[in-house]
C-alpha cells in the first residue's frame, strides 16, 4: 500500500493543508494519507494552541473534503510522552505497517531543512520524502537541494512535485479570527464552523 505521511500542528488544519494532501494524493496515486498532528508540547510552545481533541476533531472535518483516497488521522504523537521526532514516528509507522511504502509529504520550508532534522538517515530509511515548492522559482532550488542530500545520504530518496502553491498559514487564520473576521476563505467550512461554535483562537 502506498501511503502518504503528512503532519503538523494543525492549529488549525487549514485550506492549504487539504489542497497540498488532495494534489500529493493525485500525483502520487496515493492509497491513503495518515494526518498526525503533534502532540501538546509542556510549555505551550505553540501559540494560542487548541487541545488534541478539538484539533483531533478539526482534522476529522477537513479529511471529509479529501476524495482523492482514503484519509486517517493518527494519534501516535499525542500519545508519545516528551518530544516527538519524525524519525521515531516512521521507525513506529514501519513496524506497524511493514508492507507500506511510505511518503512523506511536506512543502518547502519542510523540504529545505529535513537534513538538519533529528536523525535524518532513519527519515530518509524509511520513507520517500515528497516536496511541494512555495513559487515557481524555487522548484529548481528544491532540485538542487534534494540532489545535495542525496550525495550526503545515498538513503534518500526525493520526489518533487510542482503543487500551485496556495497562500495561508495557521498563523494568519487565528490572527484573523482572533480580530473578529472571518478566515477569508482559508479554513474549510466545516473546520471554521467547529472553530466558532466552540469559541477557539477567540473566535465569535
Amino acid at each position: 500500500m502506498r501511503t502518504g505521511i503528512y503532519g503538523g500542528t494543525f492549529n488549525p488544519i487549514h485550506s492549504a493543508h487539504v489542497h497540498l494532501v488532495r494534489e500529493f494524493a493525485d500525483r502520487l496515486s496515493l492509497d491513503r494519507v495518515l494526518l498526525i498532528p503533534t502532540g501538546q508540547p509542556p510549555h505551550k510552545a505553540a501559540k494560542q494552541l487548541a487541545s488534541n481533541e478539538d484539533r483531533m476533531a478539526m482534522l476529522k472535518l477537513a479529511a471529509e473534503e479529501i476524495s482523492e483516497c482514503p484519509v486517517e488521522i493518527s494519534e501516535i504523537e499525542m500519545q508519545r510522552e516528551g518530544k516527538s521526532y519524525t524519525a521515531d514516528t516512521l521507525t513506529q509507522l514501519g513496524v506497524l505497517y511493514p508492507e507500506d511504502e511510505l511518503f512523506l509529504l511536506m512543502g518547502e520550508d519542510m523540504f529545505m531543512t529535513i537534513d538538519r532534522w533529528y536523525k535524518p538517515e532513519v527519515i530518509f530509511r524509511h520513507a520517500v520524502i515528497c516536496g511541494a515548492p512555495r513559487d515557481f522559482g524555487s522548484f529548481r532550488r528544491m532540485i538542487e537541494h534534494g540532489e545535495d542530500m542525496k550525495r550526503r545520504f545515498p538513503e534518500l530518496t526525493f520526489i518533487l512535485q510542482n503543487i500551485p502553491y496556495v497562500e495561508g498559514s495557521s498563523t494568519e487564520v487565528r490572527e484573523r479570527l482572533t480580530e473578529g473576521e472571518t478566515s477569508g476563505g482559508l479554513l474549510p467550512e466545516k473546520v471554521e464552523r467547529y472553530i466558532r461554535e466552540r469559541g477557539l483562537y477567540g473566535a465569535r
